[in-house]
């Protein structure tokens, strides 16, 4: 009632709700007692159903029973159905055909009067004596009470029961007994080939001619228009297309031109807003002004069936549904090959957005703020098809960091290939000292094969995921090459190495074109400013298969980053000022050579060594901080005073003991336990984790002294 208008099945959303149930009579000599949550729509009650199996009404069936309840005379028929439930309330049902879709089933099968008791504004209608004028839930506790006075109340209690709602304005719905417009979805049609709108839009998903991403949204559609029933249409609202049919006393005419007459009224209702919503993927496209003897206009034979709908999944009956019914009926095939269905957009604590709690976000406001791109790339990173997603401010910024890193990296590569930048970039390689310019050489490096190989790799998963719809993954991939092998790697050994101009020009022209369709606007303007044409036109790369000296190179790589990481944390693990410049020597075993011959990556990529020395085996060395990788022996000579290091670390070891005591006193305190919120507990129980791993740590650090 509050939104005036009536709505179709799919725009009735159910909540579950504690509600009164009551069991009553309808007066004292009414020989049946019924239950129900809604005791103010009796008033309309025509019948009272029973199972035909159920042996305490059996001799009432077919009887008619006059009765008066709470002052309305009542004229109620026993009749059987076998849907009535034996076992629940008192296995009789009061049948009210004006206010149950049930009931009025019951109601035409068993050729029942119909008594309309609510209006279209939620009041009991006049002609109901006391009752007239008052909403649903004053008439129920009026009706209550006078049960009670009576001694007509047997039993009130309370049930789980799911109250219709609605899906715009959630407030609670009436059912009421209402002359609308349906479209019939069953009804057998010759431009159908004999075939209802129903059986085809089943059919299609059958035979696969429509998919859905994911698949499994496939059973719901199908689900959904199995049962479905015949489609409202009408709506009592101002906004929308009015429906085209016109009155004169019995005379209906249905046309898009009003008749010529004056005397003809319009029906002032309007269409439902998935009816003309419906229509979208041909209307758009010159149907029907230029649709004639079934031919297609140019634009409609080439754009439809179009190959993909994006749209959310609460929709899919509403909208996705209609639109290939609507299609069948117009042109006579599937709208669409695809529907992808995306998920809903939660807040960071993953609740739904909406207005009156005031934790939404304006998407305007975020791309006023971080940019357009930074806003696309939040949305479209962590949101998988189907599945709904977290979104939060602090994500949006993250995107923009990660947009601000790649516009450096461009810069730093423009600035190399147009030779801004020095040229008095050092290499150290043992006691040799060479400029960046010395080293330049055609051959390829080790480290430029591993970028060569992991920017074919990366291509070849970014299309695969993006021809799968997969797209946060594409985007997760291409991040992971972006920042953690370009820019953490690559571009500071470019900074050792040198002579990589025009492979970093081609690695900057592949990312571009790669990242173009998560940000547009930045990828284009970088593109704009270093390569000719607009690269929103641009070919998308093809990836080259990998051969087996490919793979070498990934390996061979992994492992020099392996080592260099492994110097990195040992330093961090014993806290060695950064400045501090360390001697070390690494036994490489059957790695000697490779190692050998990337010492001046050892030396050079932030390991704080002034000097290696590469040997195949030995005796474990004194004095020195080891760590092991791969079987290979890491030795940093005179980096640490022992004897301080050793009593730092065994007050950091009684320091951590006292805490693992004290988190394990808390995890073993039930009440704590019990009381606590899930996610404090666990919280509680990661931080004894992460106590215990550091003990460990410095258990193994100080035996290594």
């Amino acid at each position: 009632p509050r939104c005036h208008s009536t709505l179709a099945d799919d725009e009735v959303d159910y909540k579950e709700q504690e509600a009164g149930f009551y069991t009553f009579k309808y007066d004292k000599d009414f020989p049946i007692s019924i239950s129900t949550t809604r005791p103010e729509t009796k008033l309309g009650d025509t019948a009272v159903a029973v199972n035909p199996k159920d042996e305490r009404y059996i001799k009432y069936i077919g009887q008619t029973i006059k009765a008066n309840f709470c002052g309305q005379n009542l004229k109620i028929k026993i009749i059987a159905d076998r849907q009535v439930e034996m076992d629940f309330g008192t296995g009789a049902l009061g049948v009210t055909p004006a206010h149950s879709a049930t009931d009025f089933k019951i109601a035409e099968d068993n050729d029942l009067q119909i008594i309309k008791v609510i209006n279209e504004d939620g009041l009991i209608k006049s002609g109901f004596g006391e009752f007239s004028g008052l909403k649903t839930l004053e008439a129920r506790k009026l009706i209550i009470e006078k049960l009670k006075d009576d001694g007509l109340l047997e039993k009130e209690e309370e049930i789980k029961n799911n109250l219709s709602i609605c899906y715009r304005c959630s407030s609670p719905i009436e059912p009421i007994l209402s002359k609308q417009w349906f479209i019939s979805v069953d009804k057998k049609l010759e431009r159908l080939g004999g075939k209802s709108l129903k059986e085809k839009a089943i059919e299609a998903a059958r035979l696969g001619n429509i998919n859905f991403i994911p698949e499994r949204f496939n059973k719901r559609y199908l689900d959904w228009m199995e049962n479905l029933h015949d489609w409202c249409i009408s709506r009592q609202i101002w906004f929308g297309h009015q429906i085209p049919v016109w009155y004169k006393g019995d005379e209906v005419y249905v046309g898009l031109v009003a008749p010529i007459e004056n005397d003809w009224q319009q029906d002032p209702d309007t269409l439902d807003t998935w009816f003309s919503s419906g229509m979208w993927t041909f209307s758009t496209l010159g149907w029907p002004d230029n649709y004639k003897d079934g031919q297609k206009t140019a634009d409609l034979k080439k754009f439809h069936p179009t190959q993909v709908l994006e749209t959310g999944y609460e929709i899919l009956t509403l909208w996705v549904s209609r639109m290939i019914m609507m299609s069948f009926f117009a042109l006579g095939e599937i709208p669409f090959d695809k529907v992808y269905l995306h998920g809903m957009i939660l807040d960071e604590k993953g609740k739904k957005m909406s207005k009156s709690k005031g934790n939404g976000i304006d998407p305007l406001d975020m791309a006023n703020k971080y940019g357009a791109d930074a806003t696309r790339l939040a949305l479209l990173t962590g949101s998988t098809p189907g599945n709904d997603v977290r979104f939060s401010e602090d994500k949006i910024e993250a995107k923009r960091n990660f947009i601000n890193k790649l516009w450096n990296i461009s810069r730093f590569i423009i600035n190399l290939v147009e030779d801004k930048t020095s040229t008095e970039e050092v290499l150290k390689t043992g006691e040799e000292i060479k400029t960046a310019a010395e080293v330049k050489t055609s051959e390829k490096s080790l480290a430029d094969k591993w970028i060569i190989a992991e920017l074919e790799n990366t291509k070849s998963l970014v299309t695969e995921y993006l021809n799968n719809y997969n797209f946060s993954l594409a985007a997760e991939v291409l991040h992971d090459f972006t920042w953690n092998k370009l820019a953490d790697w690559y571009l500071e050994i470019a900074k050792i190495e040198g002579g990589k101009n025009d492979l970093l020009k081609k690695i900057l022209k592949d990312i571009l074109i790669l990242w173009h369709p998560f940000i547009p606007f930045v990828t284009e303007t970088i593109w704009q400013s270093f390569f000719e044409g607009v690269l929103m036109v641009e070919k998308w790369p093809k990836a080259k298969e990998l051969e087996e000296k490919d793979q070498e190179a990934l390996k061979d790589f992994a492992l020099i980053q392996e080592l260099v990481v492994a110097i990195r944390n040992l330093r961090s693990e014993n806290k060695i000022e950064p400045s501090k410049k360390i001697k070390a020597v690494i036994f490489g075993h059957e790695y000697k050579n490779l190692i050998e011959s990337q010492k001046h990556l050892i030396l050079n990529l932030k390991t704080g060594i002034e000097s290696l020395e590469v040997k195949e085996s030995g005796n474990p060395l004194e004095n020195s901080l080891v760590t092991v990788v791969n079987k290979i022996e890491i030795y940093l000579l005179g980096a640490i005073d022992e004897t301080k290091k050793k009593a730092a670390l065994i007050k950091e070891k009684e320091n951590l003991e006292k805490l693992i005591s004290l988190q394990k006193q808390k995890l073993d305190n039930k009440d704590f336990v019990s009381r606590a919120p899930e996610n404090i507990v666990k919280a509680e129980q990661e931080k004894l984790e992460n106590y215990q791993i550091e003990l460990e740590k410095i258990n193994k650090n100080t035996e290594k002294l």
